[in-house]
């Protein structure tokens, strides 16, 4: 999709008369149902009036261009794009990212700067970074970029048109050398190199026949884009499967094969509890499916999740990790299978309350997520729900695929291969926490499981470290019985859980900037050794595992001796997402605690802040240590 297509000598003209702006407008409300902001406008009015000034100057006449070019399964819109053929008639399409900045600072990141953007200083990509994603996104994605004997090679640049080079200017560090030198930065003092840039790649002409391959090519991902994905998930030892897990797998990768000669769409659901390894299935089948040639992409509803996994594939792979609620625009069948993990997170609509409301689509998200594939995978935990926007369970899978005409195949998975092969240790959490009734009523010891109930949060904290120091993973958690404050100014974490004398911060928040050195994003805390420093919540944890899980079971959830049930307290909770639904409270909680108590795969430590809980738990317990 794009906004604008046409000739350069036609781009002018529309600038000239004043009505690029106005043809940008008309045509996005055309594809999106609503206006665009009026700061969008006004940046296409400004930024394509100085695109449009090096465009006459360099005297193009028959180049290609096309205006707000949206990215296949992405939100992302490029700002400009030539086409023409070079000096040696070889077609070149060339990225200009069109930028208004004025100035801009160094940020701790090794590919951000800091500027103003959006009423405040923020980390942001440097514009070599985010052209440079740009170009390999398409380089990858889009077949005008890789079939065929002569394919249309890919260029990027920047331009900041408003911006006045200095000396020892951040944008030109040594840390950036090499992606300026792959997409360089032109700043308002450099429209000749500009100008003899383009020239050098597009100023043979014969545009709009290099637009229209651009515009007649297809979103498949290359081969050399699978196989790099597949072999760097196979690069992983770790994930390895066992019994039931091959049976699921054989049948999916089965199914697949077979969807190519299928007009009718499947839909596989896969559940199982805690540790009975459908990541393990779905890591697997994402590498195994690549290698073979199929278009996989592996998506969640976990930004901590994802992240971690493209940063264990690297950037060029991350464009098969997506989210939910990337595929609100894809076409039908657009990719061959999606891997949905943690679909018990799945949402009733793919926009949240920060989303404008004129942007709301009404699409249920389990329809895109359906319609989106030939073959779907959905991972589900029914009992890991956490919040109360998320509906994701089997019963509502299925329907939606049976409604649909789809395909459907269901399977559960049994065999426990976290908290080294007890079944029973989650068995008797989930009975313990009245979510499910079930034969192992007391916990009654396994000499592979470390179940132990400490005394106090440091003396948690100690084993926590100590089990760390022999070589171990291993993280602190907790409910979320605290309030979660933004980093000080230093960038240094604020000791919101306090426990008496006990004091540790959460792990940073998702729009934390300018942390300290050491400090994890919060989409890192799991992975990065310097997490188990922090206090991790259940959105940080969902969906990982560690060697040794340390939880504090706060106040925010209890057990009354005299009713003989678990009572939910709204005002010890911090949530206040889960707070607003009343009347689901407890089981949200619940659920919560689950989570977090069944990470561990080699042992799990409690500290109970309430104590009558403690003294319920260890009632549980046939031989108190």
């Amino acid at each position: 999709m794009r906004l604008y297509s046409g000739t350069s000598q036609q781009f002018v003209e529309d600038n000239f008369q004043n009505q690029i702006a106005e043809k940008l407008k008309l045509a996005f409300f055309e594809n999106f149902r609503f206006n665009p902001s009026p700061n969008e406008v006004g940046s296409w009015r400004n930024s394509l009036r100085a695109m449009s000034q090096v465009i006459e100057h360099s005297k193009f006449l028959d180049q290609g261009v096309l205006l707000e070019y949206q990215l296949p399964l992405s939100s992302r819109r490029l700002d400009c794009i030539l086409c023409g053929e070079d000096n040696r008639t070889v077609d070149n399409a060339v990225i200009v990212e069109l930028k208004q900045w004025e100035k801009c600072k160094d940020s701790t990141g090794d590919r951000e700067v800091s500027t103003w953007v959006g009423g405040a200083n923020r980390d942001v990509l440097h514009p070599s970074a985010q052209v440079g994603q740009y170009k390999h996104y398409l380089q990858d994605a889009h077949t005008a970029f890789y079939e065929g004997n002569s394919p249309v090679v890919l260029n990027g640049c920047s331009y900041l048109h408003n911006y006045n080079y200095y000396k020892e200017d951040i944008l030109f560090s040594p840390k950036f050398n090499e992606i300026v030198g792959e997409c360089p930065v032109f700043t308002a003092d450099d429209v000749m190199r500009l100008s003899a840039y383009l020239k050098e790649r597009v100023g043979g002409g014969n545009g709009q026949r290099v637009l229209g391959r651009l515009e007649q090519s297809k979103y498949r991902p290359s081969r050399k884009l699978m196989d790099h994905v597949g072999q760097m998930i196979r690069g992983n030892s770790e994930y390895v499967l066992l019994d039931e897990q091959l049976v699921v797998y054989d049948r999916i990768v089965s199914l697949t094969k077979q969807s190519f000669h299928d007009k009718q769409k499947a839909v596989v659901i896969v559940e199982g509890g805690p540790g009975t390894g459908k990541s393990v299935i779905a890591i697997n089948l994402m590498a195994d499916l690549s290698l073979a040639g199929y278009n996989a992409q592996y998506a969640t509803g976990s930004k901590a999740f994802t992240e971690t996994l493209r940063k264990k594939t690297g950037s060029r792979a991350a464009v098969q990790f997506k989210y939910f609620n990337s595929y609100a625009g894809a076409e039908d069948n657009a990719i061959d299978v999606l891997i949905a993990d943690e679909s018990h997170r799945i949402r009733k609509t793919s926009y949240n309350r920060f989303t404008p409301r004129l942007e709301r689509k009404e699409a249920p998200q389990i329809e895109e997520l359906v319609s989106a594939a030939k073959v779907a995978v959905f991972f589900i935990d029914d009992k890991q729900i956490v919040r109360p926007d998320e509906i994701g369970s089997v019963q509502y899978i299925r329907d939606y695929a049976e409604k649909r005409g789809c395909k459907v195949l269901q399977y559960k998975l049994e065999a426990q291969f976290r908290c080294s092969g007890s079944d029973g240790f989650v068995n008797w959490v989930n009975n313990t926490l009245g979510i499910e009734k079930t034969a192992n009523v007391l916990w009654q010891g396994n000499e592979n499981f470390d179940f132990r109930i400490m005394d106090s949060p440091e003396e948690l904290e100690t084993a926590i470290r100590s089990k760390a120091q022999e070589g171990n993973t291993g993280r602190l958690m907790a409910g979320f019985c605290w309030k979660w404050s933004d980093p000080n100014e230093d960038g240094t974490l604020r000791d919101d859980v306090v426990i008496g004398d006990y004091q540790r911060p959460w792990n940073a928040k998702p729009d934390a900037k300018h942390l300290a050195p050491g400090i994890p994003k919060s989409t890192l805390w799991a992975s990065d050794p310097n997490g188990i420093d922090q206090i991790g919540c259940i959105y940080t944890a969902q969906g990982f595992e560690f060697d040794y899980a340390g939880v504090i079971f706060g106040e925010d959830l209890s057990y009354d001796f005299g009713s003989q049930s678990w009572e939910g307290h709204l005002a010890n909770s911090a949530d206040k997402t889960v707070k607003r639904s009343v009347e689901g409270f407890v089981d949200l909680v619940k659920n919560t605690y689950r989570v977090l108590l069944s990470r561990g795969m080699k042992g799990c430590y409690v500290y109970f802040v309430n104590k009558d809980t403690e003294n319920f738990v260890r009632s549980r317990i046939e031989a108190t240590n």
